[in-house]
């Protein structure tokens, strides 16, 4: 949804919808599914920008990283920015993002694109590595075997390959002593 500013001067622009977005469009492989997403908030004259105020409901379905069971849950994200339409002159180089830039978007020219603000809020709702549970013990690396459901019969302790050269200079030395 696009929202054109000059006509929010006068009075706030509202909407209310529901959107569905494909869980793809998000680029996280552990997100398998979105469900519809009701998005609604308001856009409001605050000179010398406009300050937007929203609210995003929807239920997602992750993949638990342990074991890889769904997860459902239900999330709700609240966005607050202050959008301006230009952005002052950067000096030459790398810029650093001060702590008063974190609320603050750039529009392009007199409009505001509503959508890559959802979807970026939606990227961030995802979390990390989203557990099944606290305790969750995972799948075998051997067998791939449910821990959670039964222990399997594998060999828990395995040598890393890595730390070989290591162990054997450390037995070596004790051969020497």
């Amino acid at each position: 949804m696009r929202i054109w500013l000059d006509q929010v001067q006068d009075e706030p622009f509202r909407w209310d919808e529901t959107v569905s977005i494909a869980p793809e469009t998000l680029d996280r492989p552990e997100l398998l599914h979105l469900g519809p997403i009701h998005w609604r908030g308001q856009v409001t004259f605050a000179d010398p920008g406009y300050y937007l105020q929203a609210k995003a409901s929807y239920s997602q379905s992750l993949s638990c990283i342990r074991c890889l069971k769904p997860i459902e849950e239900e999330s709700e994200v609240d966005v607050e920015l202050l959008v301006l339409e230009e952005r002052p002159p950067l000096a030459a180089g790398e810029h650093a993002l001060q702590e008063e830039e974190l609320g603050v978007l750039y529009a392009e020219g007199k409009e505001l694109d509503l959508d890559p603000i959802l979807v970026e809020q939606l990227q961030l709702n995802v979390p990390m590595k989203p557990l099944c549970r606290e305790d969750c013990k995972g799948l075998c690396p051997h067998c791939g075997a449910d821990r959670n459901l039964e222990p399997c019969g594998c060999a828990t302790a395995s040598a890393d390959p890595r730390w070989g050269a290591l162990a054997a200079l450390k037995g070596s030395l004790a051969e020497k002593n």
